[in-house]
């Protein structure tokens, strides 16, 4: 698989020449996700010319490829061969590229029985803010004292360098998947889910929307067959289309302009006393919120049921806004930055 739009040198030289004259840089790929990281400050530093598949080694489940990438193409790549990218992202805009989903962290309905974005991820190549080209990691799995430096990218938003390369394991694509209903209100259906999740069975997404929880099974299809005499319920024609729109927030729900909460909590946490409209994802640990409840008292009652809100998506708002950090947090937060992107010229949009 061929470097040809391999730019990293001209990326590099143009963040070194940023650093030199303090210039301020805002990553640019596709804009797919400009609705959550906001419009950022500084001159574009277009990073789009910069794709392709490095590597893609099926017998290894392991694909590398540039940030610029768009994720059909690697996936595409991937569906090929059997196989698929485990956290199931979500794209919110077709020319979605690898390093914006990357660097949001987001994860599809997969997420609480496969993994996080962050646990697929094995090595990153980054530019750092003083324009050195830096590698972190590998293709194979490695534990290393200190920070997982590749892990950190994840979410950062771009803050801590410009992502080049990214390596990640993929997982075999499951020979069944099976999408099953059942008329059960929240409280019941949180407490279902959670007793699902523990015992084993194949599944693969849990969610709850009006008055129905959904399921999907995944596996072979013994397995899928088997969980699903055991479940009961009635058999979601379609399954595939329904977590994809929930996916990529192309359901009703999503549509209007009321703000749309993100709220993470404790998967086994009773439903939330806040008004508005839901939807419980992740087997209970993601939930959406509709609502013009003010922000305080969302982020109290989040914060009592042990977790955290982020404002994902509201019209008004220049991106989305994140739950205040703990002081120790913020820290830390600081003096990362610091390290990375001394000069703070890549991204400096605060995560607030």
């Amino acid at each position: 698989m061929a470097h040809d739009n391999d730019i990293s040198q001209q990326l590099a030289e143009a963040v070194k020449a940023a650093a030199q004259k303090r210039t301020l840089l805002a990553i640019a790929g596709s804009g797919s996700k400009r609705f959550y990281t906001g419009k950022p400050e500084g001159e574009p530093l277009d990073v789009t010319g910069h794709r392709g598949i490095v590597s893609y080694e099926p017998t290894e489940l392991v694909v590398t490829a540039l940030a610029g990438t768009p994720l059909a193409e690697i996936e595409a790549a991937l569906s090929e061969k059997g196989q698929m990218l485990g956290f199931e992202p979500p794209y919110f805009g077709a020319a979605a590229t690898l390093g914006g989903t990357i660097a949001c962290g987001f994860s599809g309905p997969r997420r609480p029985y496969a993994g996080s974005a962050r646990d697929f991820v094995l090595g990153t190549k980054i530019i750092n803010g003083k324009g050195e080209i830096l590698k972190f990691g590998g293709e194979v799995m490695k534990n290393v004292a200190g920070y997982d430096v590749s892990r950190l990218m994840v979410g950062a938003l771009g803050t801590l360098g410009v992502l080049l390369e990214i390596s990640l394991k993929v997982l075999p694509k499951p020979a069944q998947e099976l999408t099953l209903s059942f008329e059960t209100p929240a409280d019941k259906a949180i407490a279902t889910m959670n007793a699902w999740a523990g015992r084993p069975l194949p599944l693969s997404a849990a969610c709850h929307i009006g008055n129905t929880l959904y399921v999907r099974l995944s596996g072979t299809e013994l397995g899928v067959r088997a969980a699903s005499t055991k479940l009961g319920g009635a058999v979601v024609e379609n399954g595939d289309e329904f977590w994809r729109e929930l996916r990529e927030h192309r359901r009703g729900f999503f549509q209007d302009t009321v703000p749309l909460w993100r709220l993470s909590v404790p998967p086994a946490t009773p439903p939330i006393k806040l008004s508005g409209k839901w939807i419980i994802d992740w087997g209970g640990a993601q939930r959406w919120l509709k609502s013009e409840t003010p922000v305080t008292d969302i982020r109290q009652q989040v914060e009592k049921a042990g977790g955290y809100a982020t404002l994902f998506h509201h019209e008004k708002k220049n991106g989305a806004s994140f739950h205040p950090l703990s002081a120790k947090l913020a820290i830390l937060h600081r003096n990362l930055k610091q390290a990375f992107d001394p000069d703070g010229v890549i991204n400096p949009a605060p995560m607030t």
